[in-house]
């Protein structure tokens, strides 16, 4: 039994691990995309659906902050999604319950980030409307730049930072304190800990404004230290270096007076 229970975890894991990195791939190829297709033109310039501010833009903006975040926090949250399927593989066979589909959990946690999505969107339109960024999608203001990253790194020190990375990097312990069955309790569960991840990193996805949301190497970077932050031993003091870091780069900006 013991044995089948193992093969079972580990062709689950197979498959969603498969999903998950197809889901982070198509997230990345259409930023890949778009950002290209902004590369070829000038800052004077726009394509056909930035010409207008309209409401079919801030629903462009909302699809592609989404986009986004599928891409750069997908990889993250993997570590939590291996053990939720790990965990409600065993309940299933030792309390009889029903098996929850894995995607359940994680569109719960998605929907956290949409909605954050949903509040990127409306402070990218009404930055822009201010003149603060730009049609490209950066921001025009050293002052803004510069507070976004002071603002960055002050967070990484705070006691709510922390508070919410803690749940990101230890899944059991969020399982076990924090479990519903069925599939309207995993759902739940997944918004609950997206909730935890929105509030341990939104700061850093503000940061996008500063170098540019669509500045695909940037969005690696970020993506990449939410990454190693989550899951890498100490990550959590990494997060603290980075927050000192991030207030002398926004102190050397407001400076020069120049945007990045």
């Amino acid at each position: 039994m013991n044995r089948l229970l193992s093969n079972a975890v580990t062709s689950d894991r197979a498959i969603v691990g498969l999903s998950l990195a197809g889901i982070t791939a198509l997230g990345w190829l259409y930023l890949i995309v778009e950002a290209d297709k902004m590369s070829r033109m000038d800052e004077s310039m726009a394509m056909p659906h930035m010409m207008s501010w309209d409401a079919s833009y801030l629903g462009f903006l909302f699809v592609m902050w989404s986009i986004m975040m599928v891409a750069m926090m997908v990889p993250s949250v993997t570590p939590m999604v291996m053990m939720f399927m790990t965990v409600n593989r065993k309940r299933r066979e030792s309390d009889r319950t029903d098996l929850v589909p894995v995607g359940v959990f994680v569109s719960g946690y998605l929907i956290a980030w949409m909605a954050f999505s949903a509040a990127a969107a409306v402070a990218q339109w009404t930055l822009h409307a201010a003149a603060l960024v730009s049609p490209m999608m950066t921001s025009s203001s050293a002052i803004l730049g510069g507070a976004l990253l002071i603002a960055g790194g002050i967070y990484q020190w705070t006691p709510l930072k922390y508070a919410c990375l803690i749940h990101c990097r230890t899944p059991m312990s969020f399982l076990m304190t924090s479990w519903r069955p069925g599939r309207t309790g995993a759902l739940v569960m997944g918004v609950h800990h997206g909730s935890f991840c929105v509030g341990c990193c939104w700061v850093l996805m503000v940061l996008l404004f500063v170098a540019g949301v669509m500045n695909v190497l940037w969005v690696a970077a970020i993506a990449a230290f939410v990454f190693i932050e989550k899951v890498a031993p100490r990550g959590d003091l990494l997060g603290r270096v980075a927050g000192v870091l991030l207030v002398a780069a926004g102190a050397w900006v407001i400076h020069q007076g120049t945007t990045w």
